[in-house]
């Protein structure tokens, strides 16, 4: 049976992984630490699906997420990968 990869699904939003040099440039615009950004698992199918293509992804890795919007064309969103706040 073929696998299904939930990003591919029309209403999951894209997901991307953020780089250390984008996390810099996004952390300084936001006036925030990494620790006050939102929680996504690193159970999430949408996690799983990254690291299907890249590999194991860290604690503290910042995921990017965009989410379409019929007002604005498009929302981002970002997220830290952390299991603490799931347990």
């Amino acid at each position: 049976m073929a696998k299904f990869n939930v990003l591919d699904h029309n209403l999951v939003p894209e997901h991307h992984i953020v780089s250390e040099e984008e996390e810099k440039e996004i952390l300084k615009e936001l006036n925030i630490d990494k620790e006050f950004l939102p929680k996504i698992s690193p159970n999430d199918p949408a996690i799983k699906a990254l690291e299907a293509v890249h590999g194991k992804i860290k604690e503290g890795t910042i995921i990017k997420i965009v989410r379409k919007s019929p007002t604005m064309g498009h929302s981002v969103y970002y997220r830290v990968v952390a299991s603490e706040v799931f347990k």
